[in-house]
């Protein structure tokens, strides 16, 4: 346990593939879906923004699962070559990865499955949705780059939500093309007026986290 806000998180060891990856586990008593967080660029389990949108999604009655889908030692390597967090393809493996974890481990299984993936990560996780058609229920984006995500954004069949902050001007261009190459039959974007890439602005984060508890409540179900 850790932090007088998380007190229910419990650190686990997630087996994905060959690596083991560490992240912070929180389920509420009855929850009937769980958001695993893909982070972005530079970003960790630790990121204040993504902690902050994992309590709200906990107050709706959803489980959360904030990984690190680098190893300590990748992230070292990262931290100079500045390659490993664009590589979208392994990103993706490993939420696919610690989504058959979740399906086998005893506090998770059964809960149904959706991706909030941020920066790079958003891209990571809608290759992933579309990889698991039958094991991601939503994905929501939050400044994120699904334009990563390729070919990939053809074969999404998850409900998606992207986010993005209204002064964010490039990755709006980069959402909305995504947007209209996304075969999702439930796909929505949101601009939050005023907000920059990192929702620092005053009720920017607030307005996020709803947005995103509400897509996640919708289509993953609330107790």
């Amino acid at each position: 346990m850790q932090g007088t806000e998380h007190e229910r998180d419990s650190i686990v060891q997630v087996q994905a593939g060959s690596v083991l990856l560490e992240g912070n586990l929180d389920v509420p008593e009855g929850a009937c879906g769980l958001v695993l967080f893909a982070h972005g660029s530079g970003s960790s389990r630790h990121s204040p923004r993504n902690r902050f949108v994992a309590s709200e999604l906990q107050k709706a009655g959803l489980g959360t699962l904030l990984v690190d889908l680098l190893t300590l030692e990748e992230e070292t390597v990262d931290e100079y070559t500045l390659h490993l967090r664009f590589d979208i393809g392994l990103l993706a493996g490993r939420l696919a990865g610690v989504t058959d974890w979740l399906a086998s481990n005893r506090a998770t299984t059964g809960l149904k499955v959706g991706y909030f993936g941020a920066s790079t990560g958003g891209g990571a996780a809608l290759v992933a949705a579309a990889r698991q058609p039958d094991r991601v229920g939503a994905v929501v984006s939050r400044g994120g780059r699904p334009d990563l995500a390729g070919a990939a954004l053809a074969r999404v069949q998850a409900p998606t939500l992207l986010i993005v902050g209204g002064a964010d001007y490039p990755v709006i261009e980069m959402n909305e093309t995504a947007l209209r190459q996304l075969s999702a039959p439930d796909k929505k974007l949101e601009i939050v007026p005023g907000a920059t890439h990192l929702f620092e602005e005053p009720g920017a984060l607030d307005r996020e986290a709803q947005l995103a508890s509400d897509w996640f409540t919708q289509y993953l179900g609330s107790p």
